[in-house]
């Protein structure tokens, strides 16, 4: 029987340094796991042999019974690429396989914890496998689609009319007031501009001017010549109380004229004095834009996949979903980074990242290996020590065994 015990502590021996070396090998592996060998002792079965005490039967040997993986967070290291992702908790990312066909082309089979992704040729997010990243996909008409998260790299941001402007600033409330009658009257004219863009992106820019016509009320004008003209008509009127707060804000209507024709906006003044200081805007904004290409794009910690684009407007592309399993240490490892479910891990529960039990995401970042190298190597000379022991059990039953046959 000794031969037998030796040998199988041999086996696990042999064993667990393949799992500590897979372990060293996969340090600096991102999202990869490290593995733990679990050993059971091995004992001789006998028709008819007394249970407990005395009468227990002996081992004969160790096995190996299981090699379980740790799911413990790694540490996030910063790489600067936008398409490094990084779950800072519990989570995976659900990947469909390279080689999907039929109906579940477009459903998730694998599941990883390596963060590293890139676009294909088609705009797809995919990892160094080609195997795509599944998620929300968000459509030009307001729908959602799930499969393959994509992103269209060649299609431009349209542009969009103004219809809204919002201008916010002070008159001086020391201001002479206009006086048609007398030309000679100093006149105290204030002015500013905004560019606005019609239908097709064309802009125009918009220049205000205002005017005080009364105690406490100006007018506003977009002609320069019309804050001398007694008969010209004016986009607003802005009346003041007497603490110098705005009394109408409006909406009024602003207008211009490009090639395309004649455009209006809706025009806002909120919250614009009339105090005994200078002249001065604090904010000028409008909602148009001109046409804008793809410059890259940014990611939340909800997953949200935004598209920039050089008009300096912003779109949500698409939502990353990460997924959970009842129990972690059921999945089945498979080699690429990659774990698949089993009847043991439960299936996968899809959901939003930073919600219920799942982590949030890390843009521009990776998850490294939980593996401890300094614990590795203790470990690998620890079970070095046991190889060695269990040689030496072998080789001290086979001088027993010769001593034995040498007797005359």
């Amino acid at each position: 029987m000794s031969f037998q015990t030796g040998l199988s502590g041999l086996n696990a021996a042999s064993k667990n340094l393949d799992v500590i070396g897979n372990n060293i090998a996969n340090a600096g592996t991102a999202g990869a796991k490290k593995s733990r060998a679990e050993f059971a002792e091995v004992i001789a079965s006998t028709i008819g042999a007394g249970g407990g005490g005395a009468g227990g039967q002996a081992g004969i040997g160790v096995e190996i019974s299981a090699v379980s993986q740790e799911f413990s967070q790694g540490n996030i290291s910063v790489t600067g690429n936008e398409l490094d992702l990084a779950i800072n908790g519990n989570g995976f990312f659900p990947l469909i396989p390279l080689n999907a066909q039929g109906q579940d082309k477009d459903n998730p089979s694998l599941y990883s914890r390596s963060g590293i992704f890139k676009l294909d040729n088609s705009g797809y997010i995919v990892n160094n496998n080609g195997e795509k990243l599944h998620g929300i996909n968000y459509n030009l008409d307001g729908s959602q689609t799930i499969g393959p998260l994509k992103i269209d790299t060649s299609t431009s941001n349209a542009p969009t009319q103004t219809s809204t402007v919002d201008m916010q600033f002070n008159l001086d409330a020391r201001a002479d007031i206009w006086n048609a009658v007398t030309p000679n009257t100093p006149l105290t004219t204030y002015g500013t501009s905004i560019t606005t863009y019609d239908t097709q992106g064309i802009p125009k820019d918009v220049k205000v001017y205002m005017r005080k016509t009364a105690l406490n009320t100006w007018e506003v004008y977009t002609d320069p010549t019309s804050a001398a003209t007694a008969t010209a008509t004016n986009v607003a009127t802005l009346t003041f109380d007497t603490n110098g707060k705005l009394l109408t804000p409006g909406p009024h209507t602003l207008g211009w004229t490009t090639a395309n024709g004649a455009f209006t906006a809706t025009t806002n003044f909120t919250n614009s004095t009339q105090f005994a200081s200078s002249f001065g805007v604090t904010t000028l904004a409008q909602n148009g834009n001109p046409d804008g290409s793809f410059t890259g794009i940014k990611i939340s910690e909800s997953g949200v996949i935004t598209a920039r684009y050089s008009n300096g407007k912003s779109v949500d592309a698409c939502q990353i979903q990460l997924v959970s399993f009842r129990n972690n240490q059921g999945l089945q490892p498979v080699g690429g980074g990659n774990w698949v479910a089993t009847n043991a891990s439960g299936i996968a529960t899809p959901g939003t990242p930073g919600t219920t039990s799942l982590g949030s995401i890390r843009a521009g970042a990776l998850e490294d290996s939980n593996v401890d190298l300094t614990a590795e190597l203790v470990n690998m000379m620890t079970a070095q020590r046991a190889y060695q022991a269990n040689v030496q059990t072998i080789k001290t039953q086979d001088q027993a065994l010769s001593a034995l046959t040498s007797l005359r």
